[in-house]
């Protein structure tokens, strides 16, 4: 049995807020096709659907060594997308140019390595601060919204707001990994780490690992979220269920 886990209502925020939005992640559907060469499944067809089926947006992750969405496939799809469009990276020369060249409507900057298999660390934005700076003033004078991926630590949280990014994208694997066995414990950090963000002027995001079990108890503890972008567990819910029923069953955890 897990423990009765703190939910934050939008009452005690005293507002209702806008519904959280479902950003899919695709990087998988460019791994299946990366698979066997060719192009099949078509990433952009796919992502269409994801559109058709009820995603508030689209979300790619382009790896320099282009394993699953390539840089052509970036292109390719922004004048195709008629909802928000986020893509994540790490802020090479060669990515800023990139989202430079497509200005999708947000940018999520992460601090991965080269070849790190995914994104499982937040930014050190006391250690980074000078860099991060520069790089978000260049993408914000280029009108495109920024959002840093970050763990829960609130010296953190506070530092990102200083350097001038508008969002954070809070990093759910601990929440995830925690969550089966101590709910209320594993959400906890969460609640903390978002009030600091909207103290300090800084709209929410959040990703990674989040799933079909965890999603709703994540919503109704923050639902003042912006966005959630989620790619791996809704393709294997969709290898079940079909890509539709995957899709409205995401969107249903955020009612």
């Amino acid at each position: 049995m897990f423990d009765a886990a703190p939910v934050v209502t939008a009452q005690k925020w005293g507002k209702i807020f806008d519904m959280t939005k479902l950003s899919v992640n695709i990087n998988k559907i460019a791994l299946l096709r990366n698979s066997r060469g060719g192009n099949f499944p078509n990433v952009c067809e796919m992502a269409l659907l994801c559109e058709k089926y009820g995603a508030d947006g689209i979300t790619v992750h382009p790896r320099p060594d282009e394993r699953h969405i390539r840089y052509r496939d970036v292109i390719d799809l922004k004048p195709l997308l008629s909802t928000e469009f986020n893509i994540e990276g790490y802020p090479s020369a060669n990515f800023m140019d990139l989202v430079l060249k497509v200005k999708p409507h947000q940018v999520t900057l992460v601090p991965d390595a080269p070849d790190a298999l995914t994104s499982n660390a937040g930014w050190d934005c006391i250690k980074h601060a000078s860099f991060l700076t520069e790089v978000l003033n260049t993408f914000r004078s280029k009108g495109i919204r920024t959002s840093l991926f970050i763990e829960t630590d609130n010296k953190q949280i506070e530092q990102a707001a200083k350097l001038g990014t508008d969002r954070v994208e809070l990093y759910t694997g601990p929440y995830a990994e925690r969550y089966p066995k101590e709910p209320a414990t594993a959400i906890k950090p969460y609640i903390q780490a978002a009030e600091t963000a909207r103290k300090n002027g800084l709209s929410v995001n959040a990703g990674h690992d989040l799933n079909l079990h965890n999603l709703p108890l994540f919503y109704r503890s923050i639902p003042f979220t912006e966005e959630v972008s989620i790619g791996h567990a809704l393709m294997v819910d969709a290898l079940l269920m079909g890509l539709e029923n995957s899709i409205k069953s995401y969107k249903n955890c955020l009612k």
